[in-house]
């Protein structure tokens, strides 16, 4: 009977850690589940936070192509500006050259610098290029209001002739000769990469976020269109006026 009765206090015990074993473990399962949706819960708060900041206020963060998404004037719409202040679809450099009258041809300045042009032509209309001087300009009066050093906006892209077209389809067969940069009312903006006047350094995010806040004016005061674009690293700016 001594044996009989040792067998079941046992079990007993076994049994008890079994519950408690159970017990731990559905506590730890509750934990796994809960933190990431607290998580998530938080972040999804600092996002609305963020949406809800004032238009100037541009951050570089996670969500950054939320503050962004306000540039993001489509196709359709630069391609009726483009139309309307634009020339039509220039055949090559030599054209472009001899159209002075309607074209101006670009150089580096002291407020923007020409990228290696591998698949455009140095010329835009003279109010694109116009707008394209006073956004380095503002660039540059901005940076030194905030206490920044001088820096230069880096421009990609600009005129695409209609032999620009061809080469660029060489490396993307995709290329379209329906572009607004066909029409020289169109230029592109790295937001990645400026170039430094100074020995100081500002994070590409800082610059970013202070052009992007020229941009946001000249936009609101009808001078141009605008739209992000992520995947090249620019903005895609187009002339409204002449």
């Amino acid at each position: 009977m001594a044996k009989k009765r040792k067998k079941r206090r046992l079990s007993a015990k076994g049994k008890r850690v079994v519950r408690y074993f159970v017990l731990t473990c559905g506590a730890l399962v509750l934990l796994f589940v809960a933190i990431p949706r607290l998580s998530k819960l938080k972040r999804g708060h600092e996002v609305v936070r963020r949406v809800e900041t004032p238009a100037r206020t541009f951050r570089y963060t996670k969500t950054y192509l939320t503050s962004y998404s306000r540039f993001n004037d489509l196709n359709d719409v630069q391609m009726l500006a483009a139309q309307a202040v634009g020339v039509p679809p220039v055949k090559d450099g030599a054209e472009a050259d001899a159209m002075k009258d309607r074209l101006k041809e670009l150089v580096s300045c002291e407020y923007y610098l020409l990228d290696n042009l591998t698949h455009s032509s140095p010329y835009l209309t003279k109010g694109a290029a116009s707008l394209l001087e006073s956004i380095g300009s503002s660039f540059r009066d901005s940076l030194d209001s905030k206490g920044l050093p001088p820096y230069r906006i880096i421009v990609t892209s600009v005129l695409r002739t209609g032999e620009d077209v061809r080469r660029l389809r060489k490396i993307n067969s995709n290329a379209s000769s329906n572009s607004t940069h066909c029409l020289a009312a169109t230029f592109d903006i790295s937001w990645s990469r400026y170039d430094r006047l100074g020995r100081d350094q500002v994070p590409p995010e800082d610059l970013k976020r202070v052009l992007g806040e020229v941009l946001h004016d000249l936009r609101g005061r009808g001078d141009c269109y605008v739209k992000h674009e992520a995947k090249q690293a620019c903005f895609h700016v187009t002339c409204r006026k002449k």
